[in-house]
């Protein structure tokens, strides 16, 4: 196809075809471009520098209250694409016991386009080698044993249509990277120290957020100095305590026990035989206790910077900000147009009132799932990380997480952490390795005590979410602060 006019013609096309053969509704999804690249330098040698692009479309049909989906690479065979996905769907049909439908909602033409300074994919290579064998050297010495600096840039224009009429066409850019400082302890043990490039949630994010020293590369020494007082700490000892997580390490603790478990289609069943189910029910939804009053999580779309801010989903449901926790109670969840009809067909009422436009495809050969987009924890009045330590009596800190065991339900959890600085009567003392901490979700989200301001809210990355079967890997952002939950099991009995 020359150019999305062409694509367009014929997209709309085919959705009005198989609409009008009987089908109850029908999208499509072209991927002009949709492009990748990692770099990576392990003890500064170039370890890997692998690029990707990828073009084609996938379509979905809806027939009998049964999904047919087909892709295709061949941009010359669009019209077959859409005849396998009706066939698809027909076959389906006869086995459905659950009809799904997509309901009313009015068409738009609509284009996105995330901020960017700079494109990263178009960046001379040397350029990008320079600035990450910069950060290796920097991240040198004697007795650090392996260092890891990795760089990950993604590119996408997509161009999605549906039989109801709406026209949606994104430019999507995503920056990620990673730098890993590892040595081993007085035990002979490695320990690590990372660090994330992360957001304000404000400004652009082109190859301009790797250059910016806060966001990223001014944090090298920061991790070599808290890995050399790691590898001399005591390791953390069995015991109830608070525990204080600074946003590298909340960001995984939403994603995990809060993130997860709202995405509809796991509440619905749909996730039981790869990635697990919730404890989450239909029931749940604006009666559930989650956390404390000080627990505010939202899924926000509007946050300029971020993998999760993308402006419209995969069904062309524009993003929105909405609460899904208020005040402690779980008020919504993450949701599709099919799947929010499912759940109110189920419960027999009116349980949620309209998709959460979390529908996402990795790729153009993925049928959209429930995905998470931007959840984040809403800043609280507690003051700044310094303000929390001195009002908590006995507890730690703790950053990065380097090991997670999640229940099948998402009903409890055990993290790992690499690093923890104690704290007693309101002051950080020691450095502690090997720190962990686990709960039941509910439990201890309603043990939360404490959340920071603005000040220490951060919206961190996430590139690796693996959800789906056939396995997808989204990308995805947390916006959190700092947070203390209380009387929680910490480190390992002996």
């Amino acid at each position: 196809m020359e150019g999305m006019t062409q694509a367009r013609e014929i997209l709309t096309r085919n959705v009005e075809r198989v609409r009008s053969a009987g089908a109850g509704y029908a999208d499509a999804r072209y991927f002009a471009d949709d492009s990748s690249e990692v770099l990576v330098l392990y003890d500064g040698n170039l370890e890997a520098n692998d690029t990707g692009f990828e073009t084609g479309v996938g379509v979905r049909v809806l027939w009998g209250g049964a999904w047919g989906f087909a892709a295709t690479s061949d941009l010359a065979a669009i019209d077959s694409c859409f005849d396998l996905a009706v066939r698809n769907a027909q076959t389906a049909a006869g086995l459905v016991k659950v009809p799904l439908r997509m309901g009313e909602m009015p068409a738009h033409k609509s284009y996105f386009q995330s901020p960017v300074g700079t494109d990263p994919v178009a960046v001379p290579l040397g350029d990008k080698l320079d600035l990450l064998a910069g950060i290796d050297a920097r991240l040198k010495e004697d007795w650090i044993l392996r260092r890891v600096v990795v760089a990950n840039f993604t590119r996408r224009h997509q161009l999605f249509v549906n039989s109801d009429g709406t026209d949606v066409e994104k430019r999507l850019t995503n920056v990620f990277a990673d730098m890993i400082v590892m040595a081993l302890d007085g035990d002979s043990e490695m320990q690590r120290r990372s660090m994330s490039l992360y957001t304000t949630g404000g400004g652009t994010r082109g190859w301009e957020m790797m250059l910016d020293p806060e966001l990223f590369s001014g944090h090298a020494e920061r991790i070599k100095s808290e890995l050399s007082e790691l590898v001399k700490a005591e390791p953390l000892e069995y015991g109830r305590r608070s525990v204080i997580l600074l946003p590298g390490q909340t960001f995984l603790q939403v994603h995990e026990t809060i993130g997860h478990p709202l995405e509809l289609d796991r509440i619905l069943g749909y996730e039981l035989s790869f990635a697990g189910g919730s404890f989450v029910t239909l029931d749940s939804i604006g009666r559930l206790r989650y956390g404390s009053e000080k627990l505010n999580v939202s899924s926000f779309g509007g946050i300029e910077n971020s993998p999760g801010s993308f402006g419209f989903d995969d069904e062309g449901t524009p993003e929105r900000d909405y609460l899904l926790i208020d005040r402690g109670v779980l008020v919504n969840v993450l949701s599709s147009r099919a799947m929010v009809n499912e759940a109110n067909d189920r419960a027999g009422r009116r349980v949620l009132e309209q998709s959460g436009g979390a529908a996402r495809a990795t790729a153009f050969y993925r049928a959209p799932i429930d995905r998470m987009t931007n959840v984040n924890i809403l800043p609280g009045a507690d003051g700044s990380l310094e303000d929390i330590v001195a009002s908590t009596a006995d507890g730690i800190v703790v950053d990065n997480p380097t090991s997670w065991s999640i229940g099948s339900n998402r009903e409890h959890f055990h993290f790992g952490c690499e690093i923890a600085w104690e704290v007693k009567d309101g002051r950080r003392t020691r450095v502690l390795r090997n720190p962990t901490y686990q709960g039941h979700t509910l439990e201890f989200y309603n043990s939360l005590t404490a959340v920071g301001d603005a000040s220490t809210w951060r919206l961190m990355q996430v590139d690796n979410c693996g959800k789906g079967e056939p396995n997808q890997i989204m990308q995805l952002g947390h916006g959190v602060p700092v947070v203390r939950f209380d009387n929680v099991i910490t480190g390992e009995r002996g």
